[in-house]
Order: C-alpha cells, then sequence, then structure tokens
C-alpha cells in the first residue's frame, strides 16, 4: 500500500501484487491450527457439565478469557442478567390401573463409559429438565402423538383422538422442542413427555454408547422450549441496568409442565398404551407396535422453577479483540456459543475451541509482524441453549454499531461430530466457502476439503450445496434481525448424545473425532475465512450467485399461489430479482478491472459500504408481522419448525395461513426492499468507477 502524505487516499496494489502477498500469509495461518491444542481446550472445556448461570460456567468464562489474553488479544466481558428459572422439581410416576402406589420414573442419567467426563461419576449433572416448561402437578392418560407436528395433530383428529385434558408423548426430532409445546398446549394438553426415540438417534442407527456414537436407553435430550430469541422479560431490546421488564406473569412462555426422558422410560408408557394402531410413518423404533392412546397408561408430572426474582442470573460474553490497522472501523466478528447442557464436548465445546485456536493462530501471526485490515472479534456467547440469549441482548445493546461496522459473522456450533464437511451460510457467502474448502486439507485422507466433499456426492458438483440459516444459534441476530451477513462451516456424522450428559470427552475421543482432525480442519477453514474477510480490498460478497439463488427460491411462492388457486401475480418479484441480478454481474465485472488496475482506499471503502447495504436492505423496522424481531425480508426460522429455513418469509407465512390479500401487501413490499438492495449494489459500482 502506497501512502500519500497529507491526504488520507491510499493506493491500493494490483490484484497481482496483492495475490503475491495474501498465499504467503495464508500459508502461515494454515499452519499454526495444531490436534494438541484443541484436544487440550477440550478436555480442560469438558471436563465438567457448565449450564449458563452456574459456577461452572463462571469458571468456562474465566478460561476462554485467559486464553484470548494469552494470545495478546484485547480481552472483555459483558454481563446481563436475564430471566432464566432454574428447575425445583422435575418428576414423573406411572399410575397403575389396578390400584397399587404410583411408581416414580427415574430420570437421571447414569454414569456410563470410560474416561474423563463418563466415569465413575459425572460432576453436578444438570438436571433431566427442559427449559421454560410451565409450573405444574398435572395428571392424565396419555397420547402418542408422533413428532407432535401440526399435521400430526391433523392425523390424530381424522382418527378422532384428542389429547385435550391428557399428556401428550412426542418424540423428539422433525421440528424444534419449542414448536412441540405450543401445539400441545394449544391444543389442551395438561403436560408433555419429550423422549428420544431410538429410530432416530439411537440403537436402530448404530451401537449405544459406551459402545458406539448413538444415544442409550438413559440418555436424555435437555433444551429450552422458549420460542423467542433473548431474554423473554426484554424482547427486542436489551437486559441492561435498569432496563424496562414484561411482568412475570405476562411472558411469552409455556403454561403447561414439559419433561425430557429416555427412550426406556418412554418404553414403558408406550408399551402399555391402547386405542388406534399408528399410521407406519408413526412406528418408532421400540420392539412392539405403536398405538396412540389415550390410556390405559396414566402418568403424573410435577415441575416447579425459580419465581420472582430468583429467576434472574447473571450471564456473560467474552470478547478478545485484534484490532485493523486499514479498516479498523469495520468488523469481523467469528462466535461460538459457551454454555452447555452437559460436558458439551461437541454441543458446544467444539465451536469454543474451534473460535478459539483461530484466535490463537492470528495472535501467533501478530506476534510475527501481521496485522489484519479490518478489526477481529472472537466471542464466545452465554446462554445460547436457553433461546440465543447472550448474542441477542449483545445485538440489541449494540444495534446501531453493528448494523453500521460488521462487514460479516462467522458462527461455529456443534461441529465435529464426524468426517463429512457442512455448511450453512446467506447467498452471498457460498462462493466464498467453496473457495475456502479448495485451499484447506482435508482432515481424513488426501487432497483437499473441496476433493472430499466431491467423493461423497460422485463427483456431482451441482450436489454440492450449502444449507440456508434457518434458526437454532446464535447467527441469528446478525442475520435474520440486522441483515448482516453470516456463514457457519463444521463436520457432521453419526451420533446421538445431543444434549445429553454422554456428550464428553470421552465420546468425542472415541466416536466424534478421535484424533482430533477435524477440529484442527475447522479451525483452518474459519481462521482461513476471517482472513479472507479482514483482508479483502473489496469485501467477497458474490451477488450474482445470491441473486440467482433468490430467485430460484421464488418459484416457492409461484407453487403456494397454484396450489390455493389464487390470482396473485409474482410478475414484479421475478423483474425486481432479475433487476438484482443484472446489478450484481455489472459490479462483477466493474470490481474485477478496478482490482486488475489498483484501486485508491477511499473508493474501496465507500464500494464496502454500500455492499454492507444490500442485506440490510432487504430487513424492515417492524419486522415480520407474525413475529417482529425478524427483520429481514430474504430468510428466517420457520415458525412451525424452528430450525429449518423459510425464504421470503414475509410472504410465505401469508400463503402459509390463507391471507391472499396479505400476499400482495407483501409482495409490493418485498419488491420495494429488493429495488432499494439493487439501489445500494448500483452505488458500490458507481464509488469503483
Amino acid at each position: 500500500m502506497l501512502l500519500v502524505l497529507g491526504s488520507s487516499v491510499s493506493v491500493i496494489a494490483p490484484l497481482g501484487a496483492q495475490r503475491q502477498a495474501q498465499p504467503a500469509s495464508e500459508r502461515q495461518l494454515l499452519a499454526i491450527p495444531d490436534t494438541a491444542s484443541v484436544r487440550a481446550m477440550t478436555r480442560d472445556l469438558s471436563a465438567r457439565p457448565h449450564m449458563a448461570g452456574t459456577p461452572a460456567d463462571t469458571e468456562a468464562r474465566n478460561y476462554t478469557l485467559a486464553k484470548l489474553a494469552s494470545y495478546g488479544l484485547v480481552t472483555w466481558t459483558k454481563q446481563y442478567v436475564v430471566y432464566m428459572p432454574q428447575p425445583d422439581t422435575i418428576a414423573a410416576w406411572i399410575l397403575s390401573p389396578a390400584g397399587r402406589p404410583p411408581v416414580q420414573l427415574d430420570l437421571d442419567e447414569p454414569p456410563l463409559g470410560p474416561g474423563p467426563g463418563a466415569g465413575a461419576t459425572i460432576p453436578a449433572p444438570v438436571p433431566p429438565f427442559n427449559a421454560y416448561s410451565g409450573n405444574g402437578d398435572v395428571t392424565g392418560d396419555v397420547v402418542y402423538v408422533n413428532y407432535g407436528l401440526i399435521r400430526d395433530y391433523q392425523t390424530l383428529d381424522s382418527l378422532g383422538v384428542g389429547v385435550r385434558g391428557r399428556i401428550a408423548l412426542a418424540r423428539y426430532g422433525g421440528s424444534f422442542r419449542g414448536i412441540k409445546e405450543r401445539e400441545a398446549e394449544r391444543r389442551g394438553a395438561l403436560g408433555l413427555i419429550l423422549y428420544s426415540d431410538p429410530q432416530d438417534d439411537g440403537y436402530v442407527r448404530g451401537d449405544v454408547y459406551p459402545d458406539g456414537p448413538m444415544r442409550p436407553p438413559e440418555g436424555i435430550q435437555r433444551g429450552s422450549v422458549l420460542l423467542s430469541n433473548g431474554d423473554p422479560t426484554t424482547p427486542s431490546w436489551p437486559s441492561t441496568p435498569g432496563a424496562k421488564r414484561v411482568p412475570e406473569e405476562s411472558l411469552p412462555v409455556p403454561r403447561i409442565p414439559v419433561i425430557p426422558m429416555g427412550y426406556g422410560n418412554a418404553r414403558r408408557l408406550l408399551a402399555q398404551l391402547e386405542g388406534a394402531s399408528v399410521p407406519e410413518p408413526w412406528q418408532g423404533g421400540l420392539p412392539f407396535h405403536y398405538h396412540t392412546g389415550p390410556g390405559p397408561t396414566r402418568v403424573r408430572l410435577k415441575v416447579t422453577n425459580e419465581r420472582g426474582r430468583q429467576a434472574f442470573h447473571p450471564i456473560w460474553d467474552t470478547f478478545g479483540m485484534l484490532r485493523g490497522t486499514r479498516y479498523p472501523d469495520e468488523w469481523v466478528v467469528v462466535g461460538a456459543h459457551r454454555d452447555a447442557w452437559s460436558p458439551g464436548a461437541a454441543d458446544n465445546v467444539s465451536g469454543v475451541v474451534t473460535v478459539l485456536e483461530t484466535a490463537r493462530a492470528f495472535g501467533e501471526l501478530a506476534r510475527r509482524g501481521f496485522s489484519p485490515a479490518r478489526t477481529i472479534i472472537f466471542a464466545t456467547w452465554d446462554a445460547e441453549e436457553w433461546g440465543l440469549i447472550g448474542s441477542t441482548e449483545w445485538v440489541e445493546e449494540l444495534e446501531d454499531t453493528l448494523t453500521a461496522r460488521v462487514v460479516a459473522y462467522v458462527n461455529e456450533d456443534d461441529i465435529t461430530t464426524g468426517p463429512h464437511f457442512t455448511a450453512a451460510a446467506a447467498p452471498s457467502l457460498k462462493p466464498f466457502i467453496r473457495d475456502l474448502t479448495r485451499a484447506v486439507p482435508n482432515p481424513v485422507g488426501p487432497g483437499s476439503v473441496y476433493d472430499a466433499w466431491q467423493m461423497v456426492v460422485a463427483g456431482d458438483t451441482s450436489a454440492l450445496q450449502f444449507d440456508d440459516l434457518g434458526g437454532g444459534s446464535d447467527f441469528a441476530g446478525f442475520s435474520h434481525h440486522l441483515g448482516i451477513a453470516s456463514l457457519a462451516v463444521g463436520f457432521e456424522g453419526l451420533g446421538g448424545t445431543y444434549h445429553s450428559m454422554y456428550d464428553s470427552y470421552d465420546w468425542m475421543n472415541r466416536f466424534g473425532d478421535p484424533r482430533f482432525v477435524t477440529h484442527r480442519a475447522a479451525a483452518q477453514l474459519v481462521s482461513l475465512a476471517t482472513l479472507r474477510l479482514a483482508n479483502a480490498t473489496i469485501l467477497p460478497f458474490d451477488y450474482a450467485a445470491f441473486a440467482m439463488e433468490l430467485t430460484a427460491l421464488e418459484s416457492r411462492i409461484d407453487t403456494g399461489i397454484a396450489q390455493r388457486r389464487w390470482g396473485n401475480s409474482t410478475a414484479p418479484l421475478k423483474g425486481a430479482l432479475a433487476n438484482l441480478g443484472v446489478a450484481a454481474r455489472v459490479f462483477a465485472s466493474v470490481r474485477d478491472s478496478a482490482l486488475a488496475a489498483g484501486i485508491d482506499s477511499s473508493r474501496a471503502v465507500a464500494a464496502n459500504h454500500w455492499l454492507m447495504q444490500v442485506e440490510r436492505r432487504l430487513t424492515r423496522p417492524d419486522g415480520l408481522g407474525t413475529r417482529p424481531w425478524y427483520r429481514s425480508l430474504e430468510f428466517a426460522s420457520d415458525m412451525d419448525n424452528g430450525y429449518s429455513t423459510m425464504v421470503f418469509p414475509s410472504v410465505n407465512e401469508a400463503l402459509r395461513y390463507g391471507d391472499p390479500a396479505t400476499v400482495d401487501r407483501e409482495l409490493r413490499d418485498l419488491v420495494q426492499h429488493i429495488d432499494a438492495a439493487r439501489d445500494a449494489l448500483e452505488r458500490a459500482t458507481r464509488a469503483l468507477r
């Protein structure tokens, strides 16, 4: 870079010179992450369960801060006091039809398997509970509701079976557990039992822990049943000191008791059910034919949680920063949630370790004299498992700053459970990830990550697809709330210890990643992504790919309209997307020419400013009609699933709920936002010219 004395303008070297310099720093960076480092940190952080709001969570906070500081980064924490009621009582009984005394079920997970974290004892195990369960002491006949989704209750209706005044028994899978609670409560159930069926993640899929990676009969999936993001007492604003709070009795939290259990206990309930035979897709993996009930199985459920001031607990986000030298006010944020329902070796020590190893790599480069062009912030979020609370509160508190400064967010969550590469991202960053995979060595064989990925799909490059960002992790505040382009990368495989005490170092060391090579590869991918985002002269967003993907996804709206035989026209939307694609291709051509010729920093800053606005302009301040916190009109989590992605949510939600007038209104609004996004892209083009 040539500095012009007496001026704020600098001239950035032509593209050829940049390409000669960049690979050297990339090679140095990729050589730093190692298996010994990630293994040691995994052993340390998964030594005990560290649920948010507990002393073990505080220890994990201190550990990550100490690591970040040891790498030479500037560190700090941010505390929020949030509504997070801990359980007092979780109990379930089977009632005997013969009048014998009730039999209380043992809901706890016994120690299983050899090695640290899974031997004779589990230190301070987390109770078997679902966060934000309603309080209650209820008794009723059991009704099996399959996955407990809307379509399952429609099937029950056709069979003449209801859950009103009864206890619903639903298996995990197919949707976020909070959707299952919502649907049971809507239909008048007294309570809900959530269990893990062996067909989904138990012995039907493979050997169970400790002999294999799958869920044993005692394994329980804990988890939140809250349907909102962030502290429910401060919806859409941060839980800072003196913040206005929604009264406890008015909170949008479940009102019925919800209890998780393993399939060992669930078998005792299902085996006794009578009533209608279940449809074939409802049959699980237990060794008998399933029936819907109701009864004669009867159960009693009792849940009591903290109330009032006792239900508020402090949480802490942690941060480490490496300040940029050329564009210090533009930020790349790399984050992972630190809390866990268990020892959490996979969920989410794997993500935290990836962030820390990436920070270590950049700290080592900094000691060698390297400085990134943009500022990099390494974050660990607290209370993600309760409802994305730590990241959401930070995003809500710093909304204006983050909107102005963050160029992209990298999220790492539960990322090293097997050998197969996986990723999810905004469409504008998918080609960027594809390029990353070509530069990182395959952790389990020859070639690159890209080569191994191709082998999985038998060389069919059209099958090399990435997921879109749905819900269930900390990218939501950045992507769905603020419109900041986000991405996630990792490796996956067969496993069944999710949210159980068996998600331990022993499980990871024997089944998830025994040589810790996918941990290293994840850190290499994240490090390289961070370096390229931090140092790119022009931000590496591909809006031609973005427009192409959105154009393909628009067909879902056409299908929905055709199925309902409505007359809504999507021609203006198709035209707006086509115009966006033209603008994107023009920008790409001008960008390539400008980079080849050399570009001064003031033009680069102006162009990047407008590039950052493209996806921001696909948000609206008042959010979705059903969920105001979700502002993005591009993607949102599916309100009837929670984990999956809904494209063009304002329109597709109106379609789902049968409102053609709202579909028309939302189509017009969506077109205006796409036109505004195109305008930002055209301004970026003019800045480069």
